[in-house]
């Protein structure tokens, strides 16, 4: 890479770098750094621990957005000297395109691959990188550094944009705002700054908000221009839409906001159109899986959050059996379930909140079934399930209680699905 080191990082960068955290994230950080001529020590209590005699070996620290700023190993680098620097901050440091910063509660994995199919099909580079899967730091050592005619479209969650210092993005679309991550953040105010570090950090003119957002920021005092403010919500059916992935809710709030994008950028609608048409969304995302006499099974394993699983549910006609639980992140559990039961036949529960939720169910007398395993949950379900109903995967919580992750969750189910299918043929 050309791109040459800061100076205020550059004497920093003569002793090894501590990089926390050995996953994804950590991985593309040690990638940049291994590109820029520095060495890496890579920090995981799965492997090796950070240590006040560790701190003292480095004068730089990368961290994964799984380490909250007040991590004790943060606070431990920062007492000695270091400096301390998120992923996705530091790979900015290096990147020398354009950034368009996706985030929000949900749907920002889904608009940050549709704008990168969207601009590469228009004859532009783009590339989708951040939470997506792709550490940005990933993308910016692969792409050396990337140039000007090169997009980078981002991914950020709240738990990257909490502490930023030198991540900006050239533009932001905020999709909507709803409870989640309450394990991290102390209250929905908090969680909402922590995403607004990134409006900070864009131009007015150049920032869209959904709806949502819109009533959250009037309801917490912070101030939007007339020209960030996008009705994602309520709006008619678009003929133009019809048979892409974004005719209806929840994806077609995704749409609209890449169409205030994409007006403001000039470019032809046409194209726009065209590249959602040819758009498919990823895996475990309202994917049906088989129909087995007559039931239609649904993994929506990507739905971690309660306004994921009601925006799920909202696009059945009919009430559904709805496979939920995991690890909490927080929020009002009670309240979640008195807003889906109408949408529910019967709840099969799993996981650790699988107690926290049947209380709730109990309470309102939505009958529910606590299944010891996804296994179990997608055979009892099929028990109950009338002809022409559906069950759906969707969560509701994280699924680090059983799984690797929402992937390994939404796998599972789907071998559990197909294994159904076989003993039945």
């Amino acid at each position: 890479m050309n791109q040459s080191i800061p100076e205020f990082l550059s004497q920093r960068l003569a002793r090894p770098a501590a990089v926390f955290g050995g996953a994804v994230s950590g991985a593309g950080a040690v990638s940049l750094l291994t590109k820029i001529g520095a060495t890496a020590v890579v920090y995981d209590r799965k492997a090796l621990e950070f240590t006040v005699e560790a701190s003292q070996k480095h004068g730089f620290v990368v961290y994964s957005p799984g380490f909250a700023p007040n991590h004790p190993w943060l606070r431990m680098a920062r007492e000695a000297g270091c400096i301390c620097m998120a992923e996705i901050d530091f790979a900015s440091l290096f990147w020398r395109g354009r950034i368009i910063a996706i985030t929000g509660t949900n749907g920002k994995t889904t608009l940050t691959e549709f704008l990168a199919h969207a601009l590469t099909a228009s004859g532009k580079l783009a590339y989708a990188a951040g939470n997506i899967g792709v550490p940005f730091s990933q993308l910016v050592a692969d792409q050396e550094g990337g140039g000007q005619n090169v997009t980078a479209v981002c991914e950020v969650s709240s738990f990257q944009s909490e502490r930023l210092g030198h991540f900006c993005a050239d533009n932001l679309l905020w999709t909507n705002f709803a409870e989640d991550h309450l394990e991290r953040h102390n209250g929905m105010e908090a969680y909402f700054a922590a995403k607004w570090e990134l409006v900070l950090r864009t131009p007015s003119s150049r920032f869209f908000a959904g709806s949502s957002v819109q009533r959250y920021a009037a309801q917490f005092g912070r101030m939007l221009a007339p020209s960030s403010c996008v009705p994602t919500e309520g709006q008619p059916e678009d003929p133009q839409l019809e048979g892409s992935a974004f005719a209806t809710y929840p994806q077609r709030e995704n749409f609209i906001l890449a169409a205030a994008f994409w007006r403001s950028q000039g470019m032809p609608e046409a194209d726009l159109y065209a590249a959602a048409r040819s758009f498919h969304v990823g895996r475990h995302r309202i994917t049906r899986v088989a129909t087995i006499d007559e039931v239609t099974y649904w993994n929506d394993s990507k739905g971690t959050n309660f306004h994921a699983v009601e925006a799920a549910l909202s696009a059945f006609k009919k009430p559904v059996v709805l496979i939920a639980g995991g690890r909490s992140k927080g929020g009002d559990t009670a309240g979640f379930v008195n807003r889906i039961a109408p949408r529910l036949i019967h709840a099969m529960l799993i996981g650790e909140t699988a107690a926290e939720l049947g209380a709730a169910c109990e309470a309102i007398g939505l009958p529910h079934s606590f299944c010891a395993s996804l296994e179990d949950a997608v055979r009892t379900a099929a028990s109950v399930a009338p002809a022409g109903g559906d069950v759906i995967l969707s969560p509701g919580f994280s699924s680090f209680d059983m799984f690797l992750n929402y992937e390994d969750r939404g796998n599972r189910f789907e071998k559990a699905v197909n294994e159904l299918h076989a003993a039945r043929v």
